[in-house]
Order: structure tokens, then C-alpha cells, then sequence
């Protein structure tokens, strides 16, 4: 079993680190408690909205490419996730970048900005997004088990 430890900080935000000695690289992840159980039918896909604006741009990092081309010249794989009940965003390098990656993925979380022209180009892409998945069969299968389960709720 692995070990872990859980910090508190000032601020209440939790912070969890695995050692892991025998490890080249390091990833930063940032869960959040927001999803679909958290959205009423008004905000529905706010959550995951917000999840790929964080990657359009920063006041550190202006333009996508700044964070992309930052992240990818290091070596890192990132990505973001959007669930029922948190999103997460992260960042995976070499052990020798984690003070980049954090830097990134923190920046991305907490100055992200919000250009009218981004905003209406992600709806046109979480559009896309939402038909190739409803093309899924298995993704169906779920989303119709969780309505099954849950009824008529975000």
C-alpha cells in the first residue's frame, strides 16, 4: 500500500503528496467539487464549460498556445476532466520540471481569462464533443443507467 500524507493549508485547500523514490516524474493535479450533481437545469455544463476555458488563456499566459507550447516543451502530458462531482485539471513531467507544472496548472486554475471570441468557439467545440460522445454506444448505455437511477436531475 502506498503512503500518502495530507496537509491542510491556512487557506483550508488540502494538499496530498504520494512519495514515489523510484519515480521520473511528477504529476500535479488540481480536483475541484464541481460537476453536473453540483448545476442546476440553468447551469447545466457549466463545470465542464469552465474546465476548457482554463486551457484558452491566463493573465500570465494570454493565448492557449502559451500554456500549450510552455507545458510541451517540457515534455509534459496535461489534460482536464469533468465529472459528476469534481473536475480536475493536471499536468505530468520529468520530477525536475514540478515547479513549472505547478506553476501551469495553478495558473490555469486560478487567472484564467474569458474573451467573448473563446467563449463562443468552446461552445461550438463542447457541442462537437457532446454529438461524438452521444455516438458511443457505451456512453449512452450510461448516461440512460444514470437517468434510470436518478431520474429527471441535472
Amino acid at each position: 500500500m502506498q503512503h500518502y500524507r495530507k496537509t491542510t493549508l491556512n487557506n483550508n485547500l488540502r494538499v496530498i503528496t504520494i512519495p514515489m523514490p523510484d519515480s521520473l516524474t511528477t504529476t500535479v493535479l488540481v480536483l475541484v467539487e464541481a460537476g453536473s450533481k453540483y448545476e442546476t437545469k440553468e447551469i447545466n455544463g457549466l463545470s465542464h464549460f469552465l474546465e476548457h476555458m482554463c486551457f484558452k488563456g491566463t493573465k500570465k499566459r494570454p493565448k492557449s498556445i502559451d500554456i500549450s507550447s510552455e507545458l510541451d516543451s517540457i515534455g509534459a502530458v496535461y489534460n482536464a476532466f469533468t465529472g459528476m462531482e469534481y473536475t480536475g485539471y493536471f499536468a505530468k513531467a520529468r520530477t525536475v520540471h514540478f515547479d513549472d507544472i505547478l506553476d501551469v496548472v495553478s495558473d490555469m486554475y486560478l487567472n484564467p481569462i474569458f474573451e467573448s471570441k473563446e467563449i463562443d468557439k468552446e461552445r461550438g467545440v463542447i457541442i462537437e464533443e457532446i454529438n461524438m460522445y452521444e455516438d458511443l454506444p457505451m456512453r449512452r448505455v450510461q448516461e440512460l443507467f444514470t437517468n434510470l437511477l436518478y431520474g429527471d436531475q441535472p
